[in-house]
């Protein structure tokens, strides 16, 4: 019992320590106000989007870029169809895409489509653009999308993130907990790291990179299994401080079965370890050297799953070493097991919290009824528990690669949300 109880001390030690500045950024956004912008610049801008049969859904998006409140002439949309065997790049053309093709059945993957894309638009348009914007297909933005980052690149950041919402939050549980996780970390991660003048971080979609930042890596040449957290963690690294602006709104679709969803967070799981053995010591060293940001970035590519579940298998390790110790010894194994059941309690309570808050002050930017945003606070805890078994096979797993996932239209709902323009994010 002395050796549970020591592991329990020890454990969540080292969560408080790990994570307390977390629970410090939900207050960031009602203590700090966003500093004034700039005078406004505008810039050219390429938009890269990389599809692969994704005939459902691009016309959508491309859609919503026509209809941005930003100088149309100062846009242009690249499309590169990548592996595809539907007519994403019909569809692309006729939406007023310039459209690429790529057939390669060994380099799969967003990054290795971007790669091939900037090089294309290098050789057609040299030195045309000042910045670029990388989405994926089944994206739909905000009206202002566009005029917003642009404020922020104004600023001087050379990379901006933007707010990412959801475009079927309400399809199930499944969709609705990626979408809360989405939320919460656009508003009480990224928009507190801006408040408090550290860096950002890239997450999947909606971002955008300068010409400087692209020239600097001759290319871009992210290819771990998160692109985009490799992307943000070599910038970070770099020097460069990456911006967010809570005023881009993007909607997003989310993975609605529980299979796709396992093996999407799986490679997802996979890639933090990837940018972690890749960047480790990159990130220590520069912790070493008083980096908050560095400190940050270990603590997203080195989840508290993982620490999770180092501890129930400390509590099955302990429990079955009594279970064959002798006469009562069973009681211990049990008492190991009861444990886990309190920690996994405590654990949906924590999150359960973090949701709830969530829920309620982003309540109008939820688009699903309010029983939907109810009943999906509380599932939402189940949601991210499932990151136990998933991180616990990430270790372990060899072969995850990157595999497509059918997306569907967007609902109308977020359609005209999209369309309307959504209300400024105030900071108080």
């Amino acid at each position: 019992m002395n050796i549970i109880l020591t592991i329990n001390v020890i454990v969540a030690v080292v969560f408080a320590c790990c994570y307390a500045y977390q629970l410090f950024f939900l207050a960031v956004p009602f203590t700090r106000k966003q500093e004034a912008h700039k005078p406004e610049v505008l810039h050219r801008f390429a938009i890269l989007i990389c599809a692969r049969n994704e005939s459902a859904v691009i016309a959508d998006l491309l859609q919503s870029i026509q209809h941005q409140s930003y100088d149309q002439r100062l846009i242009t949309t690249f499309v590169m169809a990548d592996n595809c065997t539907d007519n994403t790049a019909e569809i692309a053309r006729q939406n007023g895409a310039v459209v690429y093709t790529r057939f390669n059945k060994e380099k799969v993957g967003k990054g290795y489509a971007l790669e091939q894309l900037l090089k294309n638009i290098e050789e057609d348009y040299p030195q045309t653009f000042d910045g670029f914007f990388v989405f994926d297909a089944d994206n739909v933005l905000d009206c202002h999308f566009v005029e917003a980052m642009n404020r922020t690149f104004t600023d001087g950041y050379e990379v901006v993130t933007s707010y990412r919402n959801s475009k079927n939050y309400g399809e199930n549980w499944i969709s609705a907990g990626y979408a809360l996780w989405f939320i919460r970390e656009s508003r009480y991660l990224n928009n507190s790291r801006m408040l408090m003048g550290t860096s950002c971080a890239i997450s999947g979609t909606g971002f955008l990179f300068s010409r400087k930042v692209i020239e600097s890596t001759n290319g871009w040449v992210f290819h771990l299994l998160t692109e985009d957290i490799e992307f943000s963690v070599y910038h970070i690294l770099q020097g460069r401080t990456i911006g967010f602006c809570a005023d881009a709104v993007l909607y997003d679709e989310q993975p609605a079965t529980f299979r796709q969803s396992w093996r999407q967070r799986l490679r997802w799981a996979r890639g933090f370890l990837q940018v972690f053995r890749k960047y480790g010591f990159g990130l220590v060293k520069g912790m070493g050297k008083g980096s908050f940001s560095c400190y940050d970035m270990s603590m997203t590519v080195m989840p508290a799953f993982l620490l999770t579940v180092a501890l129930i298998v400390s509590y099955l390790v302990v429990g079955l070493s009594a279970l064959g110790g002798g006469v009562g010894s069973e009681i211990t194994f049990f008492q190991g097991l009861y444990y886990i059941l309190q920690m996994l309690a405590g654990l949906y309570g924590v999150l359960f919290v973090v949701g709830l808050f969530t829920t309620i002050t982003e309540w109008e930017n939820i688009h699903t009824t309010p029983a939907k945003k109810v009943l999906y606070t509380i599932t939402f805890p189940i949601f991210m528990l499932t990151y136990i078994p998933i991180s616990l096979v990430a270790l372990f797993s060899r072969k995850v690669q990157w595999k497509p996932i059918q997306h569907h239209r967007a609902d109308r709902r977020v359609l005209e949300a999209a369309a309307a323009g959504t209300k400024r994010i105030q900071n108080q």
